[in-house]
C-alpha cells in the first residue's frame, strides 16, 4: 500500500533515539567546519515554489565554500550552464539542503538552512583570485548541521578503487543527449569535451 501519513510510517520503523537524534545542531562548531574546510565536493538541494525539487553538485578546491561564521556560509556560484535551477528556487523559497564530502572518508556533513541569492560586492570580493570569479554567491544561515554514518558509502564503495568503473562503460554525453532530445547536436569526443571544460573552469 502507499504510505499516505507519518504515523503509517512510524508503524513501520522505529522511533530514532540516541546518538541519530543528539547529534543534529543548530550551528557550525569546530568538527563541522573542519568537514566544510576539507570538502571539494558537495550537493546542493533546493525547491522552487511549484515544489518541485533540484540537486546539483558543486565543486572547487577543498574549503571552496566559505564559512564567515557559526550561522553562515557562502557558496560561490561558479561558471556553469546557466540554467540556475537552484538560485531560481533559493530565491523563490530560500531554503537549501547541502551534502558535503571529502574523498576517502565515508561520513558525510548535512547541512539545512535558510539561504539568499547574493551580488554583494563584498562577499564576491573573497573569490576575487579565482580564475572565473562568480557572479553571485549563494548566503546560507544553517539551521540543522549533522554529520551522516557511513553506511551508504560502505555499501556503495564510491571511494575504493577496484569499484570504479571505466568511462568507457557508457557512450559520450553529447551522444547520449542527441539521444535523449533527438537532436543533432556535434557529438565531440570524450577528450576534446575534457579539454573545453578545463579551459571553462
Amino acid at each position: 500500500m502507499i504510505i499516505k501519513n507519518k504515523e503509517q510510517l512510524r508503524d513501520i520503523y522505529a522511533q530514532p533515539k540516541g546518538r541519530s537524534v543528539a547529534k543534529q545542531m543548530s550551528s557550525l562548531e569546530k568538527h563541522s567546519r573542519r568537514f566544510i574546510e576539507l570538502s571539494p565536493f558537495m550537493i546542493l538541494a533546493s525547491h522552487g515554489k511549484t515544489g518541485l525539487v533540484d540537486a546539483s553538485p558543486r565543486g572547487g578546491a577543498p574549503g571552496f565554500v566559505t564559512i564567515l561564521s557559526e550561522k553562515r556560509l557562502l557558496i560561490p556560484d561558479s561558471k556553469g550552464n546557466n540554467r540556475l535551477d537552484g538560485l531560481t528556487n533559493i530565491i523563490e523559497t530560500g531554503r537549501v539542503g547541502m551534502i558535503f564530502m571529502i574523498p576517502g572518508v565515508d561520513e558525510t556533513l548535512r547541512v539545512n538552512g535558510n539561504a539568499v541569492v547574493s551580488n554583494d560586492p563584498d562577499l564576491l570580493g573573497l573569490f576575487s583570485t579565482e580564475k572565473n570569479p562568480p557572479k553571485t554567491v549563494i548566503d546560507v544561515e544553517p539551521l540543522e548541521v549533522y554529520l551522516h554514518c557511513a553506511k551508504a558509502f560502505m555499501r556503495s564503495r564510491l571511494w575504493s578503487m577496484d569499484a570504479q568503473i571505466s568511462r568507457n562503460g557508457l557512450p559520450i554525453m553529447a551522444r547520449m543527449i542527441n539521444d535523449q532530445t533527438g537532436s543533432n547536436y556535434d557529438e565531440e569526443s570524450q577528450e576534446s569535451m575534457i579539454k573545453r571544460y578545463q579551459a571553462d573552469l
